[in-house]
């Protein structure tokens, strides 16, 4: 609550522009958090997706930088300070010791967290963006709201078909 007093918000656009800003510094701090994940995984499948992941979110810092300009507006990060815990508690099982396959079903466990705010911040740009009249960064968001929907059922799929499995056996 004390961080929106620092704030001023007297249009929905400045509402937007903030989002949009935490947005772009939540991806810029996961293009260097993914590697760290890759690293970790002992799934190939799980490093796989991971790796994948990471192109999409360099692709991502590059959609939100044509908000930006479609929005007439210096691309600019906020800090995200909702992105920071996420990866903390993420750097956590990066430290941790065990049974790789609960290792790796830790990872996903981070990885979706991390998908999952992701998806309710660019659904609430992407309808800001609507509300706003900017259709074409509303496609803009919306294309990465789809890849991030995408990424998240990719991890529930490896979960429930192998790292799962294999933690279970452990």
């Amino acid at each position: 609550m004390g961080l929106l007093l620092t704030k001023k918000f007297d249009t929905l656009n400045d509402l937007f522009v903030d989002q949009v800003k935490d947005l772009y510094d939540a991806e810029q701090r996961l293009t260097k958090a993914i590697p760290h994940m890759v690293e970790a995984a002992q799934s190939p499948e799980l490093k796989s997706a991971f790796e994948h992941h990471l192109k999409e979110t360099e692709g991502q810092v590059k959609r939100l930088e044509k908000v930006f300009e479609l929005i007439d507006t210096k691309p600019d990060r906020e800090t995200c300070d909702a992105m920071k815990g996420l990866l903390s508690e993420g750097d956590e099982v990066l430290d941790s010791d065990g049974d790789p396959s609960v290792i790796d079903a830790a990872l996903i466990a981070a990885a979706q967290r991390v998908e999952h705010y992701e998806m309710a911040g660019y659904g609430t740009a992407r309808t800001l963006a609507r509300q706003l009249g900017l259709e074409q960064v509303a496609e803009l968001l919306q294309q990465t709201l789809n890849e991030e929907s995408a990424a998240d059922d990719k991890l529930t799929h490896i979960a429930e078909t192998s790292v799962n499995v294999a933690a279970a056996t452990s």
